[in-house]
């Protein structure tokens, strides 16, 4: 479940006893009761549809205590991958039956067992392999990975089907399997920390028991390990002293005040197999999979992500998948607003409008610490956003530390993008964005700008184009504009696009008059080839074409 605690989903009051039980078996599971006709839920919601696709589009394991066809419904419209899906059940209202539905790759079986030994019923589990042989290949277990995981299906095909097993290496994770070693088998199941290339009928799995220490030369790591004929798949955990970017993508646990790489792994493997030491990069075999929690803390990670214009739907599956996984929200708080709701494990940091750089530094301090920080922004955080203010912070500060935190941007659909979305294609040809605020720059470069974007006929899209400190700019800002262009212009003004207050207008630039917008409005002014006419439902389509150049 990769970490992630359940949501239970109930729609009647009868459901909430069952559900107590369940979340006594899932610690730090929250249970969510339809609005109006639950009580006592840790969390409501509005709708059962939409809710059950947010989750799912978070990766956050789903039980839901309804029937499974309503719930298979509600997903289907998601349902593209077995590989990309979370575990998600149906239960029955008074726990007599546990059915695991989807995420066969993500642990739904386990989930379906703990949750009907903790209601003191049988999982109504359909998988074959699991049927026979109380085992399953699809799914790597806990502290393994396939290193041929395209195999796995063919492989327990072939097993149904009848052809023995040979069994090489150390599998405790079969030992409560159905599963008989079969000397002469056809069929090979391989465990090791070292390199294999699997042959056909041959499935090969790293159990995760390699602990690599450095001290620098980060991209030394994956030629040393060839060296040794160890398999990258097989570390359980890079250690350091202090925070540092690794090559690769394997967790890193941070150990400070450790003298040397070799100090590291030893303090880390008690019983190793093999140990590997060139001074600046240490490695240690050790006899099983290693649990990354019990050395040091991990490496502390900052995410700066969009939000879209607002609905959920338009939020991307990274963005949802990150706000899932994080300890700590920060970020303007009519932002954190959208960006929830929020388990209650999640630390809500929301703030004014105008904070940004304090926001900044408190991220990096948390996420210095160790923790898993999320920096959240409407639209794009690239685009007059906190994407912006995290990477100066982090230029200013000359802390190790800091500069040693996993940082990602994650993008999201801009104010501009949405409301010409809505409007048609306006941006369809060349376009310039402008902030009118001059909070952070002078009016006078301001001018400037717009004078050369209108002579050039471009595009504009205005953000921040009014506001009670600056009631008389974008009247000034149009003036210019108009002086190089025609009032027939095609003007788009977008208010609150993707929230429940969405406005949309499109005017001309000669009607256009500024007490029509506010610092909620993106104002879209089209160039000299912008277009519009009429749309079937009354409305009117804009549109930039992209043969611009004939009709100038």
């Amino acid at each position: 479940m990769g970490g992630v605690t359940p949501a239970i989903i109930i729609l009647g009051q009868g459901s909430l006893t069952t559900a107590r039980r369940i979340q006594a078996a899932l610690p730090g599971a929250v249970i969510h009761g339809l609005s109006g006709r639950v009580e006592g839920a840790d969390q409501t919601y509005a709708e059962f549809g939409s809710t059950l696709r947010e989750f799912y589009q978070r990766n956050t394991p789903i039980v839901a205590l309804c029937a499974a066809g309503i719930v298979i419904r509600s997903l289907a419209s998601l349902l593209v991958s077995k590989r990309a899906e979370p575990p998600v059940l149906a239960v029955a209202e008074d726990g007599s039956a546990v059915v695991p539905l989807m995420g066969g790759l993500s642990g739904v079986n386990d989930l379906a067992r703990l949750i009907a030994s903790g209601l003191g019923v049988k999982p109504a589990i359909t998988t074959s392999g699991e049927i026979r042989f109380s085992a399953t290949f699809e799914q790597a277990p806990k502290g393994y990975s396939v290193a041929n995981p395209q195999a796995t299906k063919s492989f327990m095909s072939n097993l149904l089907a009848g052809k023995g097993l040979f069994i090489e290496g150390d599998a405790p994770f079969l030992d409560r399997s159905r599963l008989s070693h079969d000397p002469d088998g056809a069929l090979r199941l391989t465990v090791t920390p070292h390199m294999r290339d699997p042959q056909p009928d041959q499935l090969v799995y790293h159990p995760h028991c390699v602990v690599v220490a450095a001290t620098g030369n980060w991209d030394r790591i994956p030629d040393l390990l060839s060296g040794y004929y160890l398999s990258p798949l097989s570390v359980a955990y890079v250690a350091q002293s202090e925070a540092a970017s690794v090559f690769g993508s394997w967790p890193v646990r941070l150990v400070p005040g450790t003298p040397s790489p070799l100090d590291m792994v030893r303090q880390a493997v008690a019983d190793p197999v093999n140990i590997y030491d060139d001074g600046a990069v240490a490695i240690a075999v050790a006899r099983s999979p290693q649990d990354v929690a019990l050395i040091g803390h991990p490496r502390g990670r900052l995410a700066v992500v969009g939000l879209g214009p607002g609905a959920p739907d338009f939020q991307a599956p990274a963005v949802k998948a990150e706000l899932s996984k994080a300890g700590h929200i920060i970020g303007y708080e009519t932002y954190v607003t959208m960006a929830g709701p929020f388990r209650p494990d999640q630390v809500v940091h929301a703030s004014d409008n105008r904070v940004e750089m304090e926001r900044s530094r408190h991220a990096f301090t948390l996420a210095a610490q160790g923790e898993h920080v999320v920096v959240v922004s409407s639209g794009d955080p690239g685009v007059f956003a906190m994407a912006t203010a995290v990477i100066e912070a982090l230029h200013q500060s000359d802390d190790p530390v800091w500069h040693g935190v996993e940082l990602v941007i994650l993008p999201g659909i801009s104010a501009a993008q949405s409301a010409a979305a809505k409007a048609g294609a306006p941006l369809g040809h060349d376009f310039c964005v402008l902030s009118l605020s001059d909070n952070l720059k002078p009016w006078e470069v301001i001018e400037t700008r717009l004078e050369l974007a209108a002579k050039a006929d471009l595009v504009l899209s205005f953000y921040n184009p009014v506001s009670k400190a600056r009631p008389w700019q974008l009247g000034r800002a149009l003036e210019i504009v108009r002086a190089h262009r025609s009032g027939e212009v095609p003007v788009v003004l977008g208010r609150d696009v993707g929230r429940p207050a969405e406005t949309m207008i499109v005017t001309t630039l000669a009607a256009l008059r500024p007490e029509q917008v506010d610092m909620r409005t993106v104002v879209i002014i089209g160039s000299s080839a912008t277009q519009t006419f009429p749309r079937a439902d009354g409305g009117v389509w804009t549109y930039t074409p992209r043969w611009y150049g004939e009709r100038v």
